[in-house]
């Protein structure tokens, strides 16, 4: 019994030796033929293509590039990457891959520059589908030909996320069917196929767990994922750089993606005028990329109602329709590179946050923008021809006001229009407060005018203007009576010595001083008074001209009554009219009485001008003085009149000869 037993436990450790010793040689064949350094097998063509390894658990011999002719990018206990695959090693990559069963390290696989056909391909798919790998990068493959119908096996998989960039199809001639469907159905989370000239991607047979989707820089048309409805879990629809032309028909495409959250339809041919039909988007959609495409303002007419983050820039939007759908979820609008002349309002975008509406058409953005929306964080206006004048002040004071919500300010908001203020940045723009508000410059204008014609009443009132504006109309009426009655007599002949203008009240000074002593006394001098030499039928206006244009001066007789007659000023307003037009000195002022200045009125000022500047003379109350007064006055007056026959007064018949 103890012999039995001793002999089963010696059979039983040698068992266990030989399998120890079997396991240690099968795994130390997989670790050599896999991690085999590459540290000599570089390219030809001399690149320097950057190898990464791990260090190695058994490095007791070297293989060169020739025993799997494939470049080896990177190599850790994770992760994979291979180059240069052909079908002449694609068999010998399917054995080295068929190691890495489900419980291995490595799940990151990426072969580039993959030269196979179809059978080469789908093999290498299907080996990747049994093993551990779960994330598959496979770019630039080729020539890939022979294209037929094969009966992939989907289960039993670690796969996660495929990722096909630049597939190019050399065979022209098989059903598209075989080709799309084994994609379609694959039981993965997230595709990618990109840069593949791809036209069109077959719906999943039957319920599908794709969540992420990208089919970037392809050729698909409006007819992908028509009526799908096996595609309830996609989150993620990337469709960038397609030629999609009809938003209605995208929107229906989503319609059956219940769980769809972003989709990205940008650089497309998308287009919608409102004639296209109603458009039905998927209630889950939250963010929507449709910047880049050839959408206009009929836009807004079609979008998610649910929306909360939608991407329009570099289209053809001139404004926001204000009688479109209401966009209540939505917080970020891109509308930059648009043909906007305005900020919109938030009338349908009553939770919008963040806008942008750079590089359009916006010269005077509307300064009620934060007003109407209340919500918004952030607004990006710049890069826009700002016409700086005064509509553009109150959006200025909107930096300040809004608390730094202008992104970009101040560099980039920059005057555009007036030429003389392009490239002045706003902030460094202002205008007065009186020449932009329209209101408070009328006002200003009309205080202005109302003070100008109050000054110039109170002139016209205190300097008697109205008086001097008739007394000009009357001299001009007169000057002009006289040339269309006597044309031929416009030179005009002296005929008396001097004009007399005195007050009544010093007739009796006149008549008994002034004339005996000048026309009675020594030589011929003639006086021109009113009573004796005024024209019967001729106005007073008249008569006072005549008298004045026909005497050589014009005296005048001051005093305190004088400048109390009406008339009186008249005469002197005629005379110092003669003053300035002939370039004359033939005025005389003989000061009667003292006139005390309180008592001279406004309208006189021109008297006090010639009191100011002029000699005047004064009678002396003193007899002994009016010799040399009358003299005085009589050389101011002496001249040689022409006399009706001819001769000269003072001149005698034989000084005649």
């Amino acid at each position: 019994m103890t012999e039995n037993m001793r002999s089963l436990r010696n059979v039983f450790l040698y068992k266990c030796l030989f399998a120890l010793t079997f396991w240690n040689y099968v795994s130390l064949s997989v670790e050599k033929e896999l991690f085999t350094s590459v540290s000599n097998d570089l390219p030809e063509d001399g690149s320097d293509k950057k190898i990464k390894s791990l260090p190695l658990l058994y490095t007791n011999s070297h293989q060169s590039k020739a025993n799997f002719d494939w470049v080896v990018i990177q190599n850790t206990t994770e992760s994979l990457s291979l180059s240069e695959i052909t079908n002449d090693n694609v068999k010998k990559l399917v054995a080295l891959l068929s190691n890495f069963r489900q419980g291995s390290r490595l799940q990151n696989l990426t072969l580039t520059n993959v030269s196979v056909d179809w059978n080469a391909l789908i093999e290498i798919f299907q080996t990747v589908w049994q093993s551990s790998i779960e994330y598959f990068n496979i770019n630039s493959v080729t020539q890939l030909s022979d294209i037929g119908s094969y009966d992939f096996v989907y289960s039993g998989t670690s796969m996660k996320a495929l990722t096909m960039k630049k597939v190019v199809i050399t065979d022209l001639y098989f059903s598209q069917d075989d080709l799309y469907k084994i994609f379609a159905d694959m039981n993965i989370a997230a595709m990618t196929i990109a840069e593949s000239e791809m036209i069109h991607m077959l719906c999943p047979s039957s319920e599908s767990p794709f969540r992420y989707l990208n089919f970037i820089k392809n050729d698909l048309t409006d007819l992908l994922f028509s009526k799908c409805d096996n595609l309830t879990q996609l989150e993620t629809l990337i469709l960038q750089k397609n030629k999609f032309e009809s938003l209605p028909k995208v929107s229906f495409m989503t319609s059956l993606m219940t769980s769809l959250k972003y989709l990205d339809m940008s650089n497309n041919l998308l287009s919608h005028d409102g004639a296209d039909g109603q458009c039905q988007w998927a209630e889950s959609l939250t963010e929507l990329d449709l910047s880049s495409n050839q959408l206009t303002d009929a836009v807004f007419e079609c979008l998610p109602v649910n929306i909360k983050k939608l991407a329009l820039q570099n289209n053809q939007i001139t404004s926001v329709p204000k009688g479109m759908a209401e966009l209540k979820c939505l917080k970020e609008l891109n509308l930059a590179s648009n043909r906007l002349a305005d900020l919109p309002g938030c009338s349908g975008f009553t939770s919008l946050e963040f806008l942008n509406v750079e590089m359009n058409l916006i010269l005077t953005p509307s300064a009620d923008f934060f007003r109407s929306c209340p919500r918004v964080r952030e607004l990006q206006a710049g890069q826009n021809p700002f016409q700086c004048s005064c509509e553009l002040q109150d959006f200025i004071r909107l930096e300040t006001q809004s608390g730094g919500k202008l992104f970009g300010w101040p560099a980039a908001y920059v005057c555009e229009y007036p030429e003389d203020l392009r490239g002045t940045q706003l902030k460094d723009f202002h205008l007065t407060e009186l020449a932009c508000n329209t209101m408070l410059l009328l006002v200003t204008a009309l205080l202005l005018t109302l003070v100008l014609v109050a000054v110039v009443a109170f002139l016209c009132i205190y300097l008697d203007v109205p008086w001097y504006v008739r007394m000009t109309w009357q001299w001009t009426q007169t000057k002009r009576r006289a040339w269309h009655s006597h044309p031929e007599e416009q030179e005009t002949i002296l005929q008396f010595h001097a004009f007399i203008s005195y007050s009544e009240r010093d007739s009796l000074w006149v008549k008994n001083e002034l004339i005996p002593n000048l026309e009675k006394g020594e030589g011929c001098v003639q006086l021109c008074q009113h009573e004796r030499n005024f024209i019967p039928g001729k106005s007073i206006v008249e008569n006072i001209i005549n008298c004045i244009e026909k005497s050589y001066k014009s005296i005048f007789v001051l005093s305190p009554n004088f400048v109390q007659s009406e008339w009186c000023h008249y005469e002197l307003y005629f005379a110092h009219h003669k003053l300035f037009s002939e370039n004359s000195n033939s005025l005389i002022l003989i000061l009667l009485e003292p006139i005390p200045p309180y008592v001279i009125p406004a309208r006189y000022h021109k008297l006090k001008a010639l009191m100011a500047k002029r000699t005047y003379l004064e009678w002396p109350k003193e007899r002994s003085k009016r010799a040399l007064f009358w003299a005085n006055l009589r050389a101011a007056i002496s001249i040689n009149l022409p006399m009706a026959d001819g001769k000269r007064c003072g001149e005698t018949d034989e000084e005649s000869f």
